[in-house]
């Protein structure tokens, strides 16, 4: 009987013994599969934080140029303010100069405050990027490529060309 047990129990062992290559196999498949799924799920959740910074990224800059179209049809009455004035005799007229200086400058403070703010130029080299060459002039006071006059005022709102301001160069010698 003894005999009987004992030959049950080394049957049984050795399917253990051919069945454990197959669940070392098993469990490393499983390891590999683990590995992947969370890899997976890591590239999914960094894909996920990228897109949602994407998203706020793109909301700041619609909040932030959404007046862009209005601003730019201001920039015509800042012009107009700026020939009115001109356009007025040097004598007499002083309420008036007061009046559209004012007008002016209260505009000017308002685009300030929406960070709108005006292209700098005379004096500076031409930049092609914030600049537009009107005009090519013979300038014994600048270097070929500097900036003479300013026809027409360009503006910025924030770090984006609203306008490029209209210019005279400097012809190169």
């Amino acid at each position: 009987m003894n005999d009987d047990m004992t030959d049950d129990v080394t049957e049984g062992t050795s399917e253990v013994e051919s069945g454990a290559p197959s669940l070392a196999d098993e469990l490393l498949a499983r390891d590999k599969e683990i590995a992947e799924l969370k890899d997976r799920l890591l590239r999914g959740a960094a894909e996920l934080e990228n897109t949602r910074r994407r998203l706020d990224r793109e909301k700041a800059d619609a909040v932030a140029y959404a007046s862009t179209g209005f601003a730019r049809d201001m920039l015509a009455v800042a012009d107009n303010l700026r020939r009115a004035v001109a356009a007025l005799p040097a004598e007499g007229f002083d309420a008036v100069r007061t009046g559209i200086e004012a007008t002016e400058r209260e505009l000017i403070a308002v685009f300030g405050r929406h960070g709108i703010a005006r292209v700098e130029s005379e004096g500076l080299p031409l930049d092609p990027n914030r600049h537009q060459a009107m005009l090519e002039v013979d300038s014994d006071a600048h270097e070929g490529g500097t900036i003479v006059a300013e026809l027409q005022a360009g503006y910025t709102i924030r770090d984006r060309l609203l306008r490029p301001a209209l210019v005279s160069v400097a012809k190169a010698k």
